[in-house]
């Protein structure tokens, strides 16, 4: 049976600390502990309190820092992407690996029924518990550091995650947005150059560069996009998102033709 730890290692691991302490004790506080202590205090007036609250809360605070970040993030996408890519990263199958990395069911006060059944372990337990953090951050300090702490453990890494292994989840359209992006600056549109593939025939890697020429030297490619991926088509969307991304940065003034040279990778 997992034990339960001192609530300053959990401020620790999120790099937050609470001013009431009590919000984060009701963020932890499974509703069969709440019911156990009503229970051995009958003439107690004053309700035991829960997380359920605070998980509604917290919930829509993750909502809103997931599409404001989305939303900056990816200005290239339509609002069906966005929304694919945002229900991924609010999904219970997500949140649950942010639960477990920080722990969360060392920290969880449960009723003794829940205790013994492996309350500390159940996914539907901890997600609300993660979630029930989250507002109970943002009722202790306010949106600004309930951000910070939502884009450093379940947005950003996640993201870099899905950017990294080609994964076609946020979207497979990232060539069509390049297209389009290019087109509209006057651009030509880039080459997309197989450079290495390893591994064995049942599980190849394949590693492609999207190539954006300058605008004077044909032969020359100004930036190129790398990336991995576990096919071809995985990899060249992996590397256009470099380039989309690069030329979404560019200032206007800059943005409508190529400016020296530099090479993206999402390896870096």
């Amino acid at each position: 049976m997992m034990k339960s730890r001192d609530m300053a290692d959990l401020e620790l691991a999120l790099g937050y600390r609470f001013t009431g302490r009590e919000l984060l004790e009701q963020a932890l506080t499974h509703r069969s502990q709440a019911r156990e202590t009503e229970a051995l205090q009958p003439l107690t007036v004053t309700r035991a309190g829960d997380n359920e609250q605070l998980e509604f809360l917290g919930d829509a605070v993750l909502g809103l820092v997931t599409t404001e970040e989305l939303f900056r993030r990816f200005p290239q996408f339509h609002e069906g992407e966005l929304s694919k890519l945002r229900a991924h990263l609010v999904s219970e199958k997500h949140l649950i690996r942010v639960a477990q990395l920080l722990e969360l069911g060392h920290y969880l006060r449960l009723g003794r029924g829940e205790e013994k059944s492996g309350g500390r372990t159940k996914t539907a337990l901890l997600v609300d518990a993660l979630e029930a953090v989250l507002g109970a951050l943002y009722m202790d300090s306010g949106l600004e550091e309930a951000r910070r702490v939502i884009l450093q453990h379940i947005l950003v890494p996640e993201l870099e995650r899905l950017a990294h292994s080609g994964s076609s989840l946020p979207l497979s359209d990232y060539k069509s947005a390049l297209q389009e992006k290019l087109q509209a600056m006057g651009r030509s549109q880039p080459a997309y150059v197989l450079v290495k593939e390893h591994g064995p025939e049942h599980n190849k890697t394949f590693t492609v560069e999207a190539r954006l020429e300058t605008a004077g030297d044909r032969q020359d490619p100004g930036f190129v996009g790398r990336a991995e991926g576990s096919t071809k088509k995985d990899a060249e969307q992996g590397a256009a998102r470099q380039l989309l991304d690069y030329l979404v940065s560019l200032p206007e003034s800059v943005g409508g033709r190529g400016h020296g040279r530099g090479r993206l990778s999402s390896g870096s």
